[in-house]
């Protein structure tokens, strides 16, 4: 009970710092609590990752940027000063320099090198071995949702801990599918959460957006919601449990060793697993969503399992969708901070200590490449009101950079290499980008990637 206690507490005070919370409730105890806990957290984070700059030997990397008003180390947001390197690692010509030129080489040749360098320099190597999952219905009830029938069923994806029994991991996985279908339904996972018993957050007044679910309900398909933070806590602190942990018998991680963003990915995988065995859904049209630091999940996922037949990658940045060799917005630095860097493998934070990002052998539009030929959907806000720190052009520049693969597949790309004006949807390939006019969500995208899905879903 106290690991749930202090699960649901930081679920819900990540949420509350979004938005407005009365004085009386910044003052009580449960904040307190919560701040200590957080202490406690960014202090191990930062000891573990000191711990892997020396054993990388590393003496010290480059600042992140601070995104604050009058900041004295602002992001760049001048697109003129956003492209230091022109070396761009090509997704088509091999790592010694021949050119791919079928399908062939690129499935058997390239593709296997790109996936190497990923896992090496940046998400790191999943093991050989990792333990099973096994899958338990906790609850399953009927219900009403939006004035459709669904049945909602709560599983729990209890891991196999045979190699550490000190280490409890216990996924956690809802799924919602309309009951007035006959036939199995195709199903849209999103990286998320569930709100505890009674708990109830003000919903900005400005967001008018239709909820997600509801709209793919009304299309007669299923949704999950799956949350990652059961499968890898998202920070430093964390890397000796969870799935990592457990593998590592929870010892600390290697510098090859798998960072969350795999892990969770790892997880998705897991749950689709699951799906495969619901007569109720179609497996073979699971889709994979998720926003911010889980659309950089929802991305890596769809890259690393060919299962998942498309995505929504929203708001992803730098460990998703943009270049890393732009300096635009977020940056490396920020990215391998002790914030940050559980992301990853602990070989990223050469690449802001003695190496920089263009040393890396792979780029964004390179993990966007190994989804094809399977649709994939970007999106993105406005600069004006989400701000310039996922750099929403430098998303469409490397989703340009993937559409040679897609063609090479026999797909569609973009269709242009000309970033479209704000609200336009290019929807009409196998790659798909919107800006929206909101912030940081994909919510008003939602129903254009309705649209690009029907496609696909049947």
């Amino acid at each position: 009970m106290k690991m749930k206690k202090i699960y649901w507490l930081s679920i819900c005070m990540t949420v509350w710092f979004v938005g407005e919370m009365h004085a009386q409730q910044r003052d009580s105890a449960w904040l307190r609590q919560f701040q200590e806990m957080q202490r406690k957290i960014q202090q191990a984070s930062e000891a573990d990752h000191q711990r892997m700059m020396t054993l990388l030997h590393i003496d010290s990397l480059r600042p992140g940027y601070d995104p604050s008003p009058n900041s004295s180390h602002p992001p760049n947001t001048n697109e003129s000063k956003a492209n230091p390197y022109s070396h761009l690692p090509d997704p088509l010509v091999l790592n010694n320099g021949q050119r791919v030129t079928t399908p062939d080489m690129w499935w058997h040749l390239r593709r296997t090198e790109i996936q190497a360098a990923f896992d090496t320099c940046i998400y790191g190597r999943v093991p050989e071995h990792t333990p099973d999952v096994h899958w338990q219905v906790v609850e399953e009830k009927p219900d009403t949702q939006w004035h459709i029938p669904v049945i909602v069923k709560q599983l729990v994806g209890h891991v196999d801990n045979s190699m550490d029994t000190s280490i409890h991991v216990n996924i956690a996985l809802t799924i919602t599918l309309p009951t007035h279908i006959d036939h199995p339904v195709p199903v849209m996972m999103a990286f998320g959460f569930v709100w505890p018993p009674g708990f109830h957050f003000p919903q900005a007044a400005s967001d008018s957006t239709t909820p997600w679910q509801q709209l793919v309900l009304q299309q007669g398909w299923g949704y999950a919601i799956l949350i990652p933070t059961t499968i890898q806590a998202d920070n430093g602190a964390g890397l000796t449990s969870g799935i990592i942990g457990l593998c590592n018998q929870g010892k600390p991680r290697q510098p090859n060793d798998w960072g969350a963003l795999r892990a969770w990915a790892w997880g998705a995988s897991r749950a689709l697993d699951y799906m495969e065995t619901d007569p109720a859904i179609n497996a073979k049209q699971v889709g994979i969503e998720g926003l911010s630091r889980y659309g950089k999940a929802a991305l890596v996922t769809m890259a690393y399992d060919q299962r998942f037949a498309i995505a929504l990658i929203g708001s992803s940045g730098k460990g998703g969708a943009t270049f890393y060799r732009r300096d635009f917005g977020e940056g490396m630095g920020n990215l391998a901070s002790a914030a940050e860097y559980h992301w990853f493998c602990g070989n990223f934070l050469k690449y802001d200590g003695p190496l920089t990002a263009n040393d890396l052998p792979v780029d964004a539009h390179e993990l966007i490449a190994m989804c094809a030929p399977r649709p994939v959907f970007i999106s993105t806000g406005s600069p004006t009101v989400e701000g310039n720190w996922v750099d929403d052009r430098g998303q469409f520049m490397a989703e340009v950079a993937a559409g040679p693969v897609y063609l090479l597949l026999g797909k569609k790309d973009l269709g242009t290499t000309k970033m479209p004006p704000m609200g336009t949807a290019l929807i009409s390939g196998d790659l798909a980008f919107r800006q929206h006019f909101g912030g940081h969500t994909d919510g008003p995208n939602w129903p254009y990637f309705i649209e690009f899905a029907k496609k696909y879903f049947h």
